[in-house]
């Protein structure tokens, strides 16, 4: 019997890591839509990318919460406050790494591209685990 679980909760284990890819990639949608719709009408580039990747977070949490982690999303409204400042938390801790890793990339020489790749990599995992094991645990 125990042979018969252990796979099953691998598999729903990964759904939910599925899940939540998707809705890495629709907050980034939202995020550089909207950065490119603010550069378009003239904002300037850090307000531009600031406003940008502040709605991808917002858009990450309505995705994460409402269709990733939905068996652990706090039901009193403390408990579901702690968790969004948990989860801006996270986020921040995905900016840094990824202005880190981008910035030593550059400051190496290699091409910004490949270290934004790598960085998204990174940030991913750490936002995924933090996520999983802290904000929705």
């Amino acid at each position: 019997m125990t042979g018969m679980i252990l796979p099953m909760i691998d598999r729903l284990r990964r759904v939910m890591l599925l899940r939540y890819l998707l809705a890495s990639v629709g907050a980034l949608a939202v995020d550089m839509g909207s950065f490119l719709a603010l550069l378009a009408v003239g904002s300037a580039p850090v307000i531009a990318s600031a406003s940008g990747y502040s709605l991808g977070i917002l858009a990450h949490w309505l995705l994460s919460s409402r269709a990733v982690f939905t068996e652990t999303v706090a039901a009193e409204r403390g408990a579901r406050n702690r968790q969004k400042a948990l989860f801006v938390g996270s986020a921040l801790v995905g900016l840094a790494l990824t202005t880190l890793i981008v910035g030593v990339g550059t400051a190496l020489g290699l091409d910004s591209r490949a270290s934004k790749i790598v960085a998204v990599g990174a940030s991913f995992t750490a936002t995924w685990l933090l996520r999983k094991r802290i904000v929705f645990q």
